[in-house]
């Protein structure tokens, strides 16, 4: 903590402590070193974290990272950070490697390699309230409007019911339109919500049926039958920055609009 009180103020705290969580892994296959490359004279973990604490309802935001590099550059621009193992599999595992070292009720996983995050979808994930003594989750998800985004495996398609509870995740196409088509298709944008209990679980547990399959880790959570609320939002066009093509297209957006 006394990296954050020599950097900043905290938010003003609440009742129920909140988190924001920003996994910078080092190794990436395709952009290997992507939360330190450079946007606008600044790394991109810079700008996932300034957006990241615009966010309201979050009373601290940090860095977990496995990389050395990471850590003393976010020393140097005075963002949390806390140091994580390089096993993790999933970013979850992080998240709960980190929550042991951050304390609160609760966390907002918040990727970081989407640079244009929006923090009000990352104030949607926080509940204004979550059961109490049990595991609970949040996932946000927005409407799918491309025909091209709806069939690519990458985007996570989800099934809930009348109280945006999950019931599946999936990576085709669902739910089936064989006795009407009078419905909308809805995504997994990125951002997930855990208390810490469920964090916990995720830790001692393995793998289900249905998270073998499809391999969407989030579906572990459905496999043990935890609860998982989905929250609409209405605009959702962050990009993960994933390629070159795509960091230069963020460049240039964010050249233009001169805006974090």
């Amino acid at each position: 903590m006394e990296l954050t009180e020599r950097c900043g103020a905290r938010k003003e705290e609440t009742s129920m402590k909140t988190a924001g969580i920003i996994p910078a892994r080092y190794g990436s296959s395709r952009l290997p070193g992507k939360p330190l490359l450079e946007i606008q004279g600044m790394p991109m973990v810079w700008w996932v974290y300034e957006r990241a604490r615009r966010a309201a309802k979050l009373d601290q935001v940090w860095v977990a990272t496995d990389d050395v590099r990471i850590e003393e550059t976010c020393r140097s621009l005075c963002i949390p950070v806390v140091m994580t193992g390089k096993e993790h599999r999933t970013a979850a595992e992080r998240l709960q490697e980190a929550a042991e070292q951050v304390k609160a009720d609760f966390y907002v996983q918040i990727n970081g390699d989407e640079p244009l995050i929006d923090p009000s979808n990352i104030d949607a994930a926080v509940p204004d309230e979550m059961p109490a003594g049990e595991e609970f989750g949040t996932n946000i998800i927005a409407e799918v409007k491309d025909p091209v985004q709806l069939l690519h495996s990458s985007n996570i398609k989800v099934v809930f019911d009348s109280s945006y509870r999950a019931l599946y995740m999936s990576r085709a196409p669902v739910p089936c339109p064989f006795s009407s088509v009078s419905f909308s298709y809805y995504k997994h944008v990125g951002i997930i919500g855990y208390s810490r209990r469920m964090l916990d679980f995720y830790k001692t547990s393995v793998p289900g049926r249905l998270e073998r399959i499809e391999g969407i880790d989030t579906l572990r959570f459905l496999d043990y039958g935890k609860e998982l609320r989905l929250i609409p939002v209405e605009k959702a066009d962050s990009l993960s920055v994933d390629t070159e093509a795509d960091l230069l297209w963020v460049r240039d957006r964010m050249r233009e609009e001169k805006r974090l």
